[in-house]
């Protein structure tokens, strides 16, 4: 069996009984095969306009087909600039397709451009459901479901536990990671308690600058496979550097402003400027690691890179207060 057959492709999806016509078929003509063939069809959103060697050449929508002269053909009437799919497309890509140009459905066509069949408009809501379900589950640790919009619901505790206790686990062990590292700096937290006060807003701005960062990102790199890496990187770090700037100015002035401790202020603003470049490199670093090491990338939104810029805000926390303080 073919690999599209087999695998989340457009060849699996697609519909192949559509209304196809010649180029010099006239509209009376169309209108004929329809009412012979309309209960045959699986889809009738479009008309595909084909040559003699099934090569598609243009679409003609049933909208359009009730407004033309009954003489006309179909070739001088047919939309040319036509959105295509290959039979490997993946099939969320082919969805994205039909989102981005705003059309109802995909044709599917071979290396020649041959005719094969239609993704059609309730094939690419389903693909949207279920991609969506299967990405939110992936970003908590929970995946490799076949069916996950209906296996995640009809599971039994067994496979429910077996897919959520390795990441919880993962997690636990880094949480003790994390307050083995608090107490490592007791002494400091004991003469300055508003730094103590101060940690869960350092661990939560690298946890919300990461997870922005990490989900736009890998959404773009399963959606645009052509992805320029070195742009894409090049736009991002821009991004970063201001956050970083803006948000460790504003706490630096929290801290001097608000709080009167201008020592306070600099570590707030120095440690927020270095934890959001951190957690951005890792955002963007992490799903390029598991995509080299062929896991899905959506992996790492999940509990193992909170875990990681947990651990690595701390650090960069610490690391600010004992230099500054």
């Amino acid at each position: 069996m073919s690999n599209y057959k087999i695998a989340e492709t457009a060849g699996r999806i697609m519909a192949t009984n559509v209304p196809t016509v010649g180029l010099n078929d006239t509209i009376q003509d169309i209108h004929k095969q329809l009412k012979t063939k309309v209960k045959d069809y699986e889809s009738i959103g479009y008309i595909y306009v084909v040559n003699k060697k099934n090569v598609l050449r243009g679409v003609i929508t049933i909208k359009e087909l009730y407004c033309l002269d009954h003489d006309q053909k179909a070739y001088q009437v047919m939309a040319r600039k036509l959105i295509t799919a290959k039979l490997h497309t993946d099939q969320e890509r082919v969805a994205l397709l039909a989102i981005q140009h705003n059309i109802r459905s995909i044709p599917v066509v071979d290396p020649n451009g041959v005719f094969q069949g239609v993704v059609t408009s309730d094939t690419i809501l389903n693909v949207l459901h279920n991609e969506s379900i299967e990405d939110t589950l992936k970003s908590v640790g929970v995946g490799n479901l076949d069916n996950p919009a209906v296996n995640i619901i009809k599971a039994n505790a067994i496979t429910h536990f077996n897919k959520r206790a390795p990441w919880l686990l993962g997690g636990l062990a880094g949480g003790l990671v994390a307050a083995y590292t608090v107490s490592r700096f007791e002494s400091y937290l004991e003469a300055q308690i508003l730094l103590a006060a101060f940690i869960p807003t350092i661990v939560y701005m690298a946890d919300a600058v990461g997870s922005q960062t990490q989900t736009i990102f890998i959404r773009s790199l399963s959606l645009q496979h052509q992805l320029n890496l070195s742009q894409y990187i090049k736009r991002e770090f821009n991004i970063v550097m201001l956050l970083a700037i803006v948000l460790g100015i504003f706490s630096y002035l929290l801290g001097a402003v608000i709080l009167q401790s201008f020592s306070l202020g600099m570590v707030l603003g120095v440690s927020l400027f270095f934890t959001i470049i951190m957690a951005s490199v890792i955002a963007i670093l992490l799903p390029l690691v598991l995509s080299k090491l062929r896991i899905d990338p959506a992996i790492a939104s999940g509990p193992f890179a909170t875990v990681l810029r947990d651990i690595l805000s701390l650090l960069i926390y610490f690391l600010v207060i004992t230099v500054l303080m």
